[in-house]
């Protein structure tokens, strides 16, 4: 399955585009590039997956109302383009789902996800130029559009078994 997984900001997103959880490509980028490569690549994905911003009841600024404007944009953006499938995916799900824990932060998220899948860098999961483990290259942004990724699979996983 070819996801496109989106932690969307109010200028700048991070996206992992990924074959089943392989990385394929990955990157932090300016929102109207993002929206423009959307446009070029949604025919081959088969999911767009894409963070929502949630209300906890606390005072947000505008950067949060810009980061919801992107998220309808990309959202929109896929639709049109192609991709006939957009998931939202809520940061408390990925909490749940990948730390079995509503308090975890993006560092015990970011853990948790090296303790699974980096296969000898335990530490920071990315390794060296000359020996890349599964998270070369990857920065805060494109890790928390991985994790997006990843519950987006374990959840329709989930969703087949209980059915």
């Amino acid at each position: 399955m070819r996801i496109l997984a989106i932690d969307p900001g109010d200028t700048e997103s991070g996206y992992c585009l990924m074959e089943g959880y392989k990385p394929i490509s990955f990157q932090k980028a300016n929102n109207e590039e993002l929206l423009d490569w959307i446009g070029l690549n949604a025919p081959d994905l088969d999911v767009c997956v894409i963070e929502m911003v949630a209300s906890y009841g606390m005072a947000v600024g505008k950067n949060v109302f810009d980061t919801c404007v992107w998220v309808g944009r990309f959202w929109e953006k896929a639709r049109n383009a192609g991709c006939y499938r957009v998931e939202l995916i809520y940061r408390m799900e990925e909490k749940m789902q990948i730390c079995h824990d509503s308090k975890a932060k993006d560092t015990n998220i970011r853990q948790a996800l090296i303790d699974r899948f980096a296969e000898f860098d335990k530490k920071n999961g990315k390794g060296t130029k000359q020996k890349p483990d599964w998270f070369y290259g990857f920065s805060k942004d494109v890790w928390m559009a991985y994790a997006v990724g990843v519950t987006f699979i374990e959840k329709e996983k989930e969703s087949v078994l209980n059915r």
